[in-house]
């Protein structure tokens, strides 16, 4: 029953803009990162903008979400904090590291799948893949659904960085 009730709430995600941000509303909490994979490997090693651990995600009635997180400059964990403005439907921009088109590709209770499309402030572009999750492990599930949506955008599998093996910054 649950199964069926997420899908349902899953499926109605995408119908609408209002009901689609209140749905996502309960998946706002403590999450960590777990893979980043990237067409430009160098935005997510370590010192690069994206070589980020995530914290917190707070989805908001108003059509916006909050990402807390940690990016490594030269050894030392400096504590960001970004806001996302839905464009559509499971679409947000954000301005970090230059302008980002962050879409949703999977959210569950478990982890959520994301696609960023960044043009750095030199107009350089570069096509990342994430995936986040609440345990301290993911799925095989969901990890092969994060390898097939780095495939499906272009990304070799050698650009994947693992970031639940380096992660030293305050867990809050």
């Amino acid at each position: 029953m649950k199964v069926l009730l997420l899908g349902v709430a899953l499926g109605l995600l995408y119908a609408g803009q209002g009901e689609a941000q209140l749905l996502l509303v309960p998946f706002s909490g403590e999450w960590k990162n777990h893979y980043i994979s990237a067409s430009n490997k160098d935005k997510i090693t370590e010192d690069g903008p994206f070589h980020l651990h995530v914290r917190h995600v707070q989805f908001h009635p108003n059509d916006t979400a909050d990402i807390d997180f940690y990016v490594k400059s030269n050894g030392e964990c400096i504590k960001k904090h970004v806001t996302g403005v839905k464009r559509k439907t499971g679409v947000y921009d954000i301005e970090y590291a230059g302008q980002n088109e962050v879409t949703l590709l999977q959210v569950t209770p478990e982890s959520i799948i994301g696609y960023i499309h960044n043009v750095d402030e030199e107009g350089k572009e570069t096509d990342l893949v994430g995936i986040i999750g609440k345990r301290d492990q993911l799925s095989d599930t969901d990890y092969q659904k994060f390898k097939k949506e780095t495939s499906d955008k272009g990304i070799p599998e050698e650009n994947i960085v693992n970031f639940t093996d380096n992660d030293d910054c305050p867990k809050e």
